[in-house]
């Protein structure tokens, strides 16, 4: 009997909600719009025989589907969604491989496949899939991961994904995320620190040569012709204004967008910068565009939301009812800070421009929706979370 009374007491704990989480998500979703409209909509105008909106309502429908497909998602146990992290690994290496004889090549890349008519990304899937896989492998790993075969092995893992994203899509951005949500998720898996130093230490030294085999490359040939888009830009990152009628053009642009916002803007609406000046404002340089109109107070909100967002990444992660639990919020929470830093940084120039979107914010159908659902699972399981353990 005190058995059956101390299970009904149980069962009577309501489950946890996130209110705080939801209400930035939304924030972010409304605020995104807005910036869409405001970004895209003279080159709209142009493009689209006077349909100021034509991204705009794109952007408004898939933010819609999105999250009825989030709220679907909370409402569903995270459990569910593991005896498919296998088939979301599978999905992902199919959909990058039908690029080759499928794709859609836009603006010099190709990177979208269209079904059903729809255009979708199968960067953005292989997110997903790769946060719902590794969650699952590591858990049925165990205390293995933390031996040097398991290890490596979680680390390998998603390196043939990172590599085809890499050389199929030339979405060199979409790798590096994919490979940082698995370095995170093990990194909070694993306690021996150590390999995470000497791994960190090996990335940078790396990239620094890479830059120093370009630049010398680059002053023995006298020009970038032989270097490589990707080469092109790195040399355009360290001296945009040598190359500003190039690959340095459009971080300029960037740069002028962001010192001439000032502290407070020229106000939502009045950017100069979006006239024209910068390819594709709506997208991975909607950010500079936020700098103009609204100031260097607009942009500080804006990344001060997302780092709110991250902090309930935290609580849920760490009051999650189990490691799966705890890891598929590590993923996402992974998968939207890299992409939030490497977007920032790009604009600013901190690095080489990579090509990638803010999330909630630049325009992107397939990036929304995707990011939506991978909400709908951090929901799911702070739903787990009974309040008595909080």
């Amino acid at each position: 009997m005190a058995e059956r009374n101390s299970s009904r007491r149980k069962s009577n704990i309501p489950n946890y909600m996130d209110y705080t989480l939801l209400f930035i998500v939304i924030f972010l979703l409304g605020f995104g719009l807005v910036m869409v409209y405001s970004t895209s909509s003279y080159s709209a105008n142009l493009q689209f025989d006077g349909d100021a909106a034509w991204y705009f309502r794109k952007q408004f429908w898939a933010t819609v589907v999105g999250i009825v497909a989030m709220m679907v998602v909370a409402n569903i146990p995270y459990h569910f969604w593991e005896q498919f992290a296998m088939l979301g690994y599978i999905v992902s290496v199919v959909l990058i491989l039908l690029i080759i004889p499928f794709g859609t090549e836009s603006h010099g890349a190709k990177r979208w496949l269209n079904i059903a008519g729809i255009s979708v990304q199968p960067a953005e899937v292989a997110k997903l899939g790769m946060i719902l896989f590794l969650a699952s492998m590591i858990c049925t790993m165990g205390k293995s991961i933390r031996q040097r075969k398991g290890f490596y092995t979680v680390l390998a893992v998603p390196v043939p994904i990172a590599i085809m994203l890499w050389r199929i899509t030339s979405n060199l951005s979409s790798a590096i995320i994919v490979m940082g949500i698995a370095v995170l998720m093990l990194f909070v898996s694993c306690p021996d620190y150590k390999r995470f130093i000497i791994l960190g230490i090996v990335t940078l030294v790396s990239a620094a040569i890479i830059v120093f085999i370009i630049v010398k490359l680059a002053e023995s040939s006298g020009g970038t012709e032989d270097l490589g888009f990707r080469g092109g830009r790195i040399l355009a990152w360290l001296d945009p204004e040598a190359y500003a009628i190039g690959k340095g053009f459009q971080t300029l642009q960037g740069l002028y967008a962001i010192g001439s916002g000032g502290i407070l803007g020229k106000g939502l609406g009045n950017s100069k910068q979006k006239l024209g000046f910068i390819p594709e404002a709506q997208n991975d340089m909607i950010f500079s565009i936020i700098c103009e109109e609204l100031g260097l107070f607009g942009a500080i909100a804006v990344i001060l939301m997302f780092i709110m967002l991250i902090w309930r990444f935290m609580i849920i992660a760490n009051n999650a009812p189990d490691l799966f639990g705890a890891l598929l919020v590590v993923g996402v929470l992974g998968h939207i800070a890299i992409q939030v830093i490497l977007n920032i940084a790009v604009v600013t120039n901190t690095i080489p421009n990579t090509g990638i979107s803010l999330p909630f914010i630049s325009y992107g159908g397939t990036s929304v929706l995707f990011l939506l659902i991978e909400i709908g699972l951090v929901l799911s399981v702070a739903r787990g979370i009974r309040l008595k353990d909080l």
